[in-house]
């Protein structure tokens, strides 16, 4: 039975989950330039600017940190992706190889090179190499060692990828070649890796960005002045003058690359989406 004459009150209703959403995300913002607002307003910019931003010290750099430093670090970053893409090629199809010891060769080589630090290849390069094997020296001097460093770590990584990429091409388009007459290995080249390239493309490149930043690490196998890539060369004129102004202006070299280079990564992925779509 319902009482007569009693007056029905409105529910109350809460906030939507997406007036609760916009909320959130404005107390964020806030929080966000209440931070930006207090770092800009209680730093000390001149004590920041004599100490990173001396425009006499940073011209003192060009055009060595361009013509020496940049060209030295793509070198090494390039020498050592050729190297990793060649080898973490061949371990990737030897982690799909039918036969066993193949499949366990390559699995512990990727374990091994993706679990050591960089810095402990560089260091066994440099050093263990040359006591182990007393008068071997490695084709190329130092650009060698850091090719075969930075192509060592890339390699585990590279394979990871190039298996994923392998796999993830339909499995119809082998059997498909073979029923053509094609070999095993022939439609490999010519038909599985073409396709798996669409694929792995996007964190090739990405991995290319990574051996950028690591050729950094070339300082621990020791190199002349000519050899000096753009970490070492910051890291030399900062001592040199006792400010860390071309600290700075190295950084700012790994960026003119870098950012680029991230932005292609994030077009090549963006298309990669809309061709799976």
């Amino acid at each position: 039975m319902t009482r007569v004459g009693t007056r029905l009150r409105p529910r109350k209703r809460g906030l939507s989950r997406r007036q609760r959403r916009g909320l959130s995300r404005g107390a964020q913002y806030l929080v966000f330039i209440a931070v930006v607002v207090g770092f800009v307003t209680t730093a000390d910019w001149t004590r920041l600017r004599n100490q990173f931003a001396q425009r006499a010290i940073g011209e003192q750099m060009f055009p060595e940190v361009i013509t020496l430093a940049l060209k030295n670090t793509l070198l090494y970053t390039v020498s050592g992706f050729a190297v990793g893409l060649v080898l973490g090629m061949a371990i990737a199809l030897m982690k799909l190889s039918s036969v066993g010891p193949y499949r366990w060769l390559a699995g512990v080589y990727i374990e091994i090179f993706r679990g050591l630090p960089a810095l402990l290849i560089f260091i066994f390069i440099g050093v263990a190499v040359p006591l182990a094997f007393p008068g071997t020296q490695i084709i190329g001097g130092t650009y060698g060692k850091v090719a075969l460093a930075l192509g060592l770590v890339a390699a585990a990584y590279m394979a990871e990828t190039f298996r994923a990429g392998i796999q993830a091409v339909p499995k119809g388009q082998m059997e498909a070649a073979r029923s053509l007459g094609f070999s095993h290995a022939r439609a490999m080249v010519s038909v599985i890796l073409p396709q798996s390239f669409r694929v792995i493309l996007p964190p090739l490149t990405n991995e290319l960005v990574l051996l950028f930043k690591d050729s950094s690490l070339v300082l621990f196998l020791g190199v002349t002045l000519e050899e000096r890539e753009l970490s070492k060369f910051g890291r030399d004129l900062a001592s040199q003058t006792a400010n860390s102004t071309p600290i700075l202006v190295a950084g700012l070299c790994y960026l003119l690359i870098t950012i680029p280079l991230g932005f292609v990564v994030r077009r090549m992925e963006a298309k990669a989406q809309e061709a799976v779509k």
